[in-house]
């Protein structure tokens, strides 16, 4: 599914792209609750499983047989199961942090339609200068309009 973009005025090559990357494969980690703060292991929570539909079944199955984690186990209404994991244990969610690898601050040619010029990438060092870049093309555009 496409976002919703409003057509462009000017074809892709009259057009440049501003982009801060940080890919999550080479500038994020994974981390553990403790290192985020997670709300779980700082002060408990509980997870409610339907035993009475197939998917409910295999996740309670899955954390009666986890043995990284302690829980206490009660029945609910409806065959519902509550799980309740105390504070200080890892929960099921996955989490990332910085890995300390600086942003790339790049600039391209074109825009989400391509490059057909073909212009390389240009990067920047510094975000400083990624920054006056940029308010340069917008102060030559803004310039252009002005004069018709």
């Amino acid at each position: 599914m496409q976002p919703y973009r409003v057509p462009p005025a000017l074809p892709a090559a009259a057009m440049k792209t501003y982009q801060i990357a940080a890919p999550l494969a080479t500038h994020w980690r994974k981390a553990t609750c403790a290192e985020v703060d997670c709300p779980a292991f700082l002060h408990g929570w509980q997870t409610v499983c339907d035993e009475s539909t197939e998917l409910g079944q295999r996740q309670a199955d899955y954390i009666r047989h986890d043995k990284t984690r302690k829980h206490a186990e009660q029945r609910a209404e409806g065959g519902l199961t509550v799980f309740v994991f105390g504070a200080g244990q890892n929960c099921f969610r996955p989490h990332q942090v910085p890995s300390g690898r600086p942003e790339r601050f790049l600039v391209t040619g074109g825009d989400f339609r391509g490059n057909p010029l073909g212009i390389p990438p240009r990067e920047h060092v510094r975000p400083d200068d990624w920054v006056d870049d940029m308010a340069e093309t917008l102060d030559e555009i803004r310039t252009r309009h002005e004069r018709g």
